[in-house]
């Protein structure tokens, strides 16, 4: 859907063909990774025109957009089907007795409602309800690792961002291991926060970007209504980008002398 939309888009806007850079494709995917399975198959490609055509090429193509769109769409497609949006099936579902229920509520809802939580190993694993990609926490990992390595992102968002989660909820009282095991933190931090376009492109502004996602993520996972905040986090800190450069760039050399005299 994401990539026939950018096809069909700048044909009949008479631009040219921009499917070379394969942008179109890592949105369809990490949309796709932000998704339940359970999700029916006209939502996202409601989610990935949206993506595309809305927040990406309205606003000028790639390089243009002011916030991630993949979680721009995922974030519309929360409030416009929230029932098929929040609905999450239990780990080997496809292998239980039909009696037995399927549906299970995520860990973080589980957490707010008082019940039994998955243990450390199961969360790591991925042995537990959640969106398609964010579930598995080493395989996350693992992926974080090896774009480090390539030197296609770099580890600062990151870090700032799961390290602020860790200690902020540790700090009001909740379980800093079960936070950060938990939700979509390790898929958005690693491969949705590090975006190019949305993220600043010093390193203190992304230290200040990455401890604002994770404070957000923190207010609304522990005060707010919803149990996950990790989406409307970064969102909200894409937009502030702008002032996070204007308050964060480096001064040329010389320039406090120049101002001075």
């Amino acid at each position: 859907a994401c990539v026939l939309s950018e096809y069909l888009y700048r044909r009949l806007t008479h631009q040219s063909n921009t499917l070379r850079d394969c942008s179109a494709c890592v949105t369809g995917l990490l949309l796709a990774m932000s998704l339940p399975v359970t999700a029916p198959y006209w939502a996202p490609v409601l989610g990935g025109v949206f993506a595309i055509v809305v927040v990406k090429q309205m606003f000028g193509g790639i390089g243009q957009n002011f916030v991630n769109p993949a979680l721009t769409a995922r974030i519309v497609m929360m409030v416009s089907f929230p029932t098929s949006m929040s609905t999450w099936n239990k780990p080997f579902y496809y292998l239980q007795s039909s009696s037995d229920a399927l549906t299970t509520a995520s860990p973080l809802a589980q957490n707010a409602a008082g019940e039994a939580v998955p243990s450390y190993i199961d969360l790591f694993l991925g042995l537990r309800a959640g969106c398609l990609g964010e579930t598995c926490v080493c395989a996350l990992l693992l992926g974080g690792v090896y774009l480090v390595a390539r030197r296609v992102i770099k580890p600062v968002i990151p870090l700032c961002f799961i390290g602020t989660v860790f200690v902020f909820t540790w700090i009001l009282g909740e379980d800093p291991v079960f936070q950060i095991l938990s939700g979509g933190l390790m898929l958005g931090a690693i491969f949705m926060a590090t975006d190019y376009t949305t993220s600043p492109l010093s390193t203190k502004g992304r230290i200040v970007f990455g401890i604002g996602c994770g404070i957000i993520t923190v207010l609304i996972r522990v005060f707010g209504a919803l149990p996950e905040g990790v989406s409307f986090s970064i969102i909200l800190m894409n937009i502030l980008v702008p002032h996070i450069e204007n308050l964060t760039r480096p001064k040329p050399f010389g320039e406090e002398g120049k101002r001075r005299g």
